[in-house]
């Protein structure tokens, strides 16, 4: 890199933060001036003792003046709450915020970033699932580079390099299928926690891998590729790919197939999106093609997994509608993580919600976040 890259690290203690800072280890061109997270400050306070970051972030207060307390010996500034997360994104010495944290509370943060000239590498799938009418004629205001950090969008993204000017027939969205690949409806009736956890081949936080298996995650990343891409709907496909050697493809008009390879490994995503356009050396695994006998595809099965086609569903009619479909989500997985529904109950609580939170056209920020709470509202509603 021709120059140091100074970034500003949101959630770095969940999945990709970690694996974040993995990245920053192994590049000297790289180096985190502030980071944040939710509550994890014994991660947080390791990873502050061993990157110097200028401020340090938490959302919950009380955690967070328990890390000032440890971090007293530092000349780290620790803060909180929302205001908290804003500063961490915006501090005036990075030069692109990394949204990695998980759920909505990663909206706000980023448009201040935005608004304060900050590139943006994107892990939050949230910002543009429930904001994407906002972030992006914002990044285009801003004249801010909009970088993805999912392996699928940093394929479609790298597929896309050098292609200006000719037109996309398809995007292909690649999904391994998740631990249930093949399963019926039937057969996903009795499935626990444990089974769920068990993705085949990417290590990822709880929450995601759960979506990975419902394939809701899938869902949200075709509604990312709309906003990332501007490619409609009809012409983005999902489509399984088990190995998870195909990160994604972009078919031209011209039939010719461009596709972004490799080990199922996030580091190298993320490490491309804050390297860009630059490839750094990494010390990842390589692809065998020795080993590599066969590279298998197939279709999603929306009878057995529902919640794919209710997200295509959300993100074409638009309007609030994704924010409800997360929302739902988001608490019916955290209701299965606690044991208190079965695997199976996760779509309905979804297909629930859609029906009956109200719709808003065209939401404005405060109304995605009230959208939030009102299918909270709904659900524990329904519930009761």
């Amino acid at each position: 890199m021709e120059r140091q890259r100074k970034i500003a690290l949101l959630g770095a203690t969940g999945s990709i933060g970690r694996q974040t800072l993995d990245v920053v280890r192994k590049q000297p061109g790289l180096s985190i001036v502030s980071m944040a997270a939710g509550r994890n400050i014994s991660l947080l306070e390791e990873a502050a003792r061993e990157f110097h970051p200028k401020v340090v972030a938490v959302y919950d207060e009380a955690e967070a003046k328990r890390l000032k307390e440890r971090l007293n010996d530092t000349d780290v500034s620790v803060v909180s709450g929302m205001d908290g997360l804003v500063e961490a994104a915006c501090v005036a010495e990075a030069d692109v915020t990394l949204g990695a944290v998980v759920g909505m509370i990663g909206i706000r943060p980023t448009v201040e970033a935005i608004k304060a000239g900050k590139d943006i590498a994107i892990a939050n799938k949230e910002t543009l699932v429930t904001a994407g009418h906002l972030i992006l004629p914002l990044v285009k205001e801003k004249k801010v580079k909009l970088l993805p950090v999912d392996s699928e969008h940093s394929a479609i993204f790298q597929s896309l390099h050098g292609e200006e000017g000719n037109a996309v027939s398809r995007i292909l969205l690649t999904a391994s299928g998740g631990p249930f690949y093949g399963k019926t409806k039937a057969d996903l009736q009795s499935v626990t926690v444990q089974d769920a956890l068990k993705h085949p081949n990417w290590s990822m936080g709880r929450k995601i891998t759960v979506d990975s298996a419902t394939l809701v995650n899938k869902g949200l990343e075709v509604m990312e590729a709309y906003w990332l891409f501007s490619v409609p709907y009809d012409r983005i496909e999902v489509v399984i790919q088990p190995e998870s050697v195909i990160h994604s493809m972009v078919e031209f008009e011209d039939g010719a197939v461009m596709a972004e390879l490799g080990v199922p490994d996030m580091r190298t995503a993320i490490q491309y999106a804050l390297t860009y356009p630059k490839r750094e050396k990494l010390g990842v695994g390589r692809l065998d093609f020795d080993t590599l006998r066969s590279i298998r595809f197939g279709r999603p099965d929306t009878d057995a997994f529902p919640g794919l086609a209710y997200a295509y569903e959300a993100g074409r009619k638009g309007g609030n509608l994704p924010t409800v479909f997360n929302a739902a989500n988001e608490y019916a997985v955290a209701l299965f993580l606690d044991g208190r529904i079965r695997f199976t109950e996760i779509p309905e609580l979804i297909r629930f919600a859609m029906d009956h939170v109200r719709f808003r056209e065209a939401p404005s920020l405060d109304e995605v976040l009230e959208t939030e709470r009102e299918t909270i509202e709904v659900l524990s509603c329904h519930r009761s």
